[in-house]
């Protein structure tokens, strides 16, 4: 059975990365070169449908492949106490549990965790040391360590962002304690990943000033011939054909944004599908666009627009009929 080969779903690894071979780079050769490499705390930043999600994934496997230890989190309430939970699934011991507005329990776990709350005090020492015991776990390999992934950080809470930043920190400076050479040392590996306003909300904090020397890099737009040379690659193996010029022209239309290329592959091929053909034509290249604008405005522009004021619909609306000049504020 054919079926196809595009994935414009959140999150879903598409059949090829495309436009972004040196943020993977970057993170490889961080694991490689040891305690202390640039890319072993990261951040990276994009647009809504810019494949923050799938870059993740993509770091996961990376390390999974060089026998990391891996825990992908997406931000929201609890984010450190569930960290805690993965890097100590047993015999977990807080200083405090919480459980409920006003009860405390001191020095007792609880089995439903995800109802348990850690204090921002605790959180810090807690985690710090679940991170070490790990580390020094004989499961792990001289040189390896653990990766840690956290999607959608604009979304974490203060007390959250200031417990995983202090004891990542405080980690690094362990392992320096010893006499361990750098190339056998066992480290943390810690990417952010999330919206761009985010960044400014992380190097401001005052305990999360160590993350201004993290590495940063911003998803933007693929270049319009990776994106071509992708479609012509993808229909391919598929089993499908496309010219060089309907592939060129369903790329220009994408614009290089990585959901949407997603969007116009997938449309573009199941309008050839239905058609019972072996050949994407240019009308199905117009159809797939039509379609895929279609569920880019319901997937990225609606959700969007639904928090803004009437005061900033207006100024959008007016910025629209500029297009495609520039608006003079």
């Amino acid at each position: 059975m054919v079926i196809n080969p595009f994935k414009p779903t959140a999150g879903k690894m598409p059949p090829i990365l495309i436009g972004r071979q040196s943020i993977i780079e970057d993170f490889s050769e961080a694991l490689t070169n040891g305690v202390g490499a640039p890319g072993r705390i990261m951040l990276v930043t994009g647009q809504r449908g810019f494949g923050k999600t799938v870059m993740l994934t993509e770091f996961r496997r990376i390390a999974k492949a060089q026998h990391w230890e891996v825990i992908g989190e997406t931000a929201s309430a609890g984010l450190a106490a569930r960290l805690i939970a993965a890097l100590s699934p047993s015999g977990l011991r807080l200083d405090q549990a919480n459980i409920g507005p006003s009860i405390g329990i001191s020095g007792i776990a609880t089995a439903s965790l995800g109802q348990a709350h850690f204090s921002a005090e605790s959180n810090p020492l807690t985690l710090r040391n679940a991170l070490n015991k790990q580390l020094g776990s004989k499961k792990l390999g001289k040189g390896k360590g653990i990766l840690i992934t956290i999607d959608e950080t604009q979304a974490a809470s203060h007390d959250d962002l200031v417990a995983i930043a202090t004891a990542v920190q405080h980690v690094i400076t362990d392992a320096d304690e010893g006499d361990t050479p750098d190339a056998d040392k066992k480290g943390v590996a810690i990417v952010f990943a999330g919206l761009p306003y985010m960044v400014n909300d992380l190097l401001d904090n005052e305990v999360t000033t160590f993350l201004r020397r993290a590495l940063r890099r911003e998803l933007d737009n693929v270049p319009l011939p990776d994106v071509k040379n992708a479609f012509l690659e993808t229909v391919a193996d598929s089993g499908k054909t496309i010219s060089e010029e309907d592939a060129l022209e369903a790329a220009r239309r994408s614009e290089g944004y990585p959901y949407m290329v997603q969007l116009v592959g997938y449309y573009m091929w199941q309008s050839a599908q239905r058609r019972g053909s072996n050949v994407i034509t240019a009308d199905d290249v117009s159809t797939g666009v039509s379609d895929a604008l279609l569920a880019f405005d319901d997937a990225v522009c609606a959700p969007a627009l639904d928090g803004i004021t009437g005061a900033e619909r207006l100024f959008l609306m007016a910025m629209a009929k500029d297009s495609p000049n520039t608006t003079q504020v």
